[in-house]
């Protein structure tokens, strides 16, 4: 395809795709704020509305951070790669199916390795800081995250698409997969124990997520999982409840507990603050509980 006819196909559908994305984004979030509104896990420290702005606010400035120095969307970019010739996943002798499947679970394992990696790097955990800092916990704490952080995490997704080739069919399913489950696991809220435990086998639900924003250094290192909990079972970073009980558990970072953490100054200058944390000393000391 040339360059002129590449430009008429992925400029109106990285607008579909946006506008998709908007779309599911805030349909999933206002039904998640609504269950938190019914079936509320802890009262939260802060008002409600005073999170939601400066959360979101954060979340515009990354977004538009990443869109105006990446360019491309997911989908757009696998469309651009589909006939990559190195491709991993766009051979004809592999079912359609399948190369969805597997791009599915592929660019949930790079998030999952993101994810890791930023706990575990001095300089990422600076900038990961930002969204472990919430002192509360709801489904805004989805959307707290610095634009670096952002513009990383997109990148890296991009980098495996241009590497993998998978069909734009398999990334987009991810991609909204990713939208409504990063949304659902910050919830304030808790499923019923028989569907928890249903959850569970596959999923990362919010009392499995939840327990990651602990404050306890131990149980940050846990619970990884953006889509499946697989990984975590895998890569035995998985942990199934808290040392603390529901009314002692607490998240946050134990450095910024006095500070005013909703700040929109904040959280953006948090990665700039001093040097960073020394990681490998929040590594566990011992054995976690990985009961279910």
């Amino acid at each position: 395809m040339k360059a002129n006819g590449r430009r008429m196909v992925l400029v109106p559908l990285t607008r579909i795709e946006n506008l998709g994305y908007w779309i599911c984004f805030i349909g999933a979030f206002l039904a998640i704020a609504a269950w938190e509104s019914v079936r509320e896990k802890r009262a939260l420290l802060a008002p409600a509305e005073r999170r939601w702005r400066n959360h979101g606010a954060m979340f515009v400035i990354g977004a538009l951070f990443s869109a105006a120095l990446l360019r491309f969307t997911p989908v757009a970019l696998a469309l651009l790669v589909s006939g990559n010739p190195y491709g991993v996943l766009n051979k004809a002798w592999l079912p359609f199916w399948l190369r969805c499947v597997i791009a599915v679970l592929a660019l949930d394992l790079v998030q999952y390795g993101m994810h890791w990696t930023n706990h575990h790097v001095p300089w990422l955990w600076r900038v990961h800081q930002v969204h472990h800092s919430d002192l509360d916990y709801d489904v805004s704490t989805s959307t707290r995250f610095h634009p670096i952080e952002m513009l990383l995490g997109q990148g890296a997704q991009l980098a495996a698409i241009a590497l993998l080739a998978p069909p734009a069919l398999g990334v987009l399913i991810h991609e909204f997969l990713a939208v409504v489950v990063n949304l659902t696991q910050h919830a304030n809220a808790s499923l019923p124990a028989p569907v928890e435990r249903l959850f569970r086998l596959f999923a990362a639900t919010p009392d499995v997520h939840r327990l990651h924003h602990s404050i306890v250094i131990a149980e940050q290192q846990r619970n990884y999982g953006e889509i499946f909990l697989w990984w975590d079972r895998l890569f035995d970073t998985y942990m199934g409840k808290p040392a603390a009980s529901v009314d002692r558990f607490r998240t946050g970072l134990t450095e910024f507990e006095k500070a005013d953490t909703l700040n929109i100054g904040f959280m953006l200058t948090v990665p700039f603050r001093g040097a960073p944390a020394d990681v490998s000393a929040s590594e566990p000391k011992t054995a976690p509980d990985t009961a279910a």
